[in-house]
């Protein structure tokens, strides 16, 4: 299935345009899986960065109360840090904390595939161009290009990271759990 997928976001001439066409029909589904470790592996395995960084997008927009529509950045993963409530109820039942320990997950592995898709490939526009014109970019050597949201600074982090915290206290109580702990300064 993953590699299936990776192929259907490739085949395009626009792998943006298709990973969008694509999350947006397996988004219901993802909110359906009934276990966490479903939805773990699901996105965990995923072979397309792209792929999986508009699946957990969507995944936050739809846990926002006031979804944004800016397009994908640093900036938005900061908005989403806080704005999100914790992941929806899914049909599954767990302890509060574990919800947020989920989020804290995906947050993660949402910026991990933000800059797999923006970063890690040394061409501009990286995974978003088509596989054609990737090796073209790859042959000149192209630099990645920056959007003006990706330039935030350390104390935006901090603030945000201070205030998501202050929201999980309220919740959770102090201590956190450890696996919460170690999730939140990962993610910072």
């Amino acid at each position: 299935l993953q590699r299936m997928l990776s192929m259907a976001v490739e085949v395009d001439k626009s792998p943006t345009c298709s990973s969008r066409k694509i999350a947006d029909d397996i988004f219901p589904f993802i909110l359906n899986i009934p276990l966490r470790s479903q939805r773990e592996a699901l996105l965990n395995t995923m072979e397309s960065q792209l792929l999986r960084c508009r699946l957990l997008e969507l995944l936050f927009q739809h846990s926002c109360d006031v979804p944004t529509t800016s397009s994908m950045s640093l900036e938005k993963v900061l908005y989403f840090l806080s704005h999100s409530s914790v992941l929806p109820q899914f049909q599954d039942e767990t302890a509060t904390w574990q919800r947020w320990d989920e989020m804290l997950q995906y947050l993660s592995l949402l910026l991990l595939s933000y800059h797999g898709v923006k970063l890690v490939f040394p061409l501009a526009e990286h995974l978003r161009t088509s596989a054609s014109d990737r090796m073209k970019l790859i042959a000149q050597k192209a630099k990645p290009r920056l959007q003006d949201s990706d330039d935030i600074s350390q104390l935006d982090v901090q603030l945000k990271m201070n205030d998501f915290i202050s929201r999980m206290q309220k919740m959770l109580g102090e201590p956190f759990p450890p696996q919460i702990q170690e999730k939140l300064f990962m993610l910072q």
